[in-house]
């Protein structure tokens, strides 16, 4: 048996934030007290706030450290290991790697080639032999702009580990891109194509999805049954949008791109997800709604990273400032997420659940680290 007291903190407790102490007793939270005082042995918290572990369910990071710089390669082990101790030390604990499935053959890009199936086993052997700091799961991202979609999730099993199967639509002119300009400015500075080519990309994702389109939507929810995954939407734009994700049985939707696409979601039951880089940089890079907007109209229940880990905490914290109420602003990436996709043993500090924690105090805007518990074991 093995016991940590963490005392005098601000514990962020599901009905708010009071001063107490924690009892850690293999890997579960086992007792919960009041007050300030330090028992003899007890870690020294100091009056910072001990939240429970940050929860993320959709984050492009791993990609970031397999292709360090544009054609550059990286060794996968040593890119997964980066990408587990980078999360660890911004205070993520349970993470879904995001993995793209359905590749386009026939275009000549070597960046749109199959490459989900053989990650996740690279993901999955590592954590089989104890080499992370969190806990992974899979989020699969189904491409319906795609050729081989559904081959793809068929090498998936329930065995996998896959939490999440998100139906990701990219047609050109709808949902995140329906400003043809911004697509061609992303499109184009990533990677790197002529305008001739960027048309010709549009032209081919049109095609895709009047080809494969409705096969494609329905074969990613029927695997998000077989695979006992939460199924989310992507970039709903349209209160038609959000009817057809109810209709499928979505349960949260990642980056409504307007207001009364994220108020239909209200309205549907299914949980608004926004982008924590949205929140701190006051809008959307893509020129879609705020997530500020969403935030104050009380349209907003889930934060994601996205594209910068660093940002989920600092996010929260936020969220709590306009709100008036820290221990709500944490819950979006906490006890919300892990709602989302029914992961019941965490994301609150009770006692019973996984001993997922992390220490923090505030200066300024910013959120300072001070530590990061897995399974009651210090592992940042």
């Amino acid at each position: 048996m093995t016991e940590t007291i963490l005392a005098n903190a601000m514990l962020v407790l599901p009905e708010g934030v009071r001063p107490g102490h924690l009892l850690l007793r293999d890997g579960l939270i086992a007792e919960i007290g009041a007050g300030r005082a330090v028992p003899k042995g007890a870690l020294d918290c100091e009056g910072d706030l001990l939240a429970p572990g940050l929860i993320e369910l959709h984050t492009d990071n791993l990609e970031r450290h397999i292709e360090p710089r544009p054609k550059v390669a990286w060794p996968h082990a040593d890119a997964i290991i980066a990408h587990d101790a980078e999360l660890c030390s911004v205070g993520i604990t349970t993470v879904f790697d995001a993995l793209r499935v359905g590749s386009i053959g026939t275009s000549g890009r070597s960046d749109y080639r199959e490459y989900a199936r053989a990650l996740a086993d690279e993901i999955l052997q590592m954590r089989a032999r104890d080499g992370f700091r969190i806990s992974h799961y899979l989020h699969l991202r189904a491409e319906i702009c795609s050729e081989t979609l559904l081959d793809e999730l068929a090498k998936f099993g329930p065995e996998d580990r896959v939490g999440i199967v998100s139906l990701m639509d990219h047609t050109p002119g709808a949902r995140q891109f329906r400003d043809l300009s911004k697509l061609r400015d992303y499109v184009r500075k990533k990677h790197g194509l002529s305008e001739a080519e960027f048309l010709a990309h549009v032209e081919q994702e049109k095609a895709l999805r009047a080809r494969h389109g409705a096969a494609h939507e329905a074969g990613a929810v029927a695997a998000a049954r077989r695979l006992g995954a939460a199924l989310a939407s992507h970039d709903d734009t349209t209160p038609e949008h959000v009817a057809v994700s109810r209709a499928h049985g979505v349960r949260f939707a990642e980056f409504p791109t307007t207001f009364e696409a994220a108020q239909a979601c209200r309205d549907h039951g299914i949980a608004v997800m926004m982008g924590a880089p949205n929140l701190i940089r006051g809008g959307s890079h893509s020129g879609n709604v705020a997530a500020q907007a969403l935030a104050e109209a009380d349209l907003l229940d889930i934060l994601s990273s996205d594209y910068v880990p660093g940002a989920l905490l600092s996010a929260a914290l936020l969220l709590g400032d306009i709100w008036g109420d820290v221990a709500r602003g944490l819950s979006t990436v906490t006890a919300a997420p892990a709602q989302a996709v029914g992961l019941g043993d965490r994301g609150r500090i009770v006692p019973g659940l996984r001993a997922d924690l992390i220490r923090a105090h505030r200066v300024e805007r910013t959120a300072v680290l001070r530590g990061v518990w897995v399974r009651g074991r210090r592992v940042g």
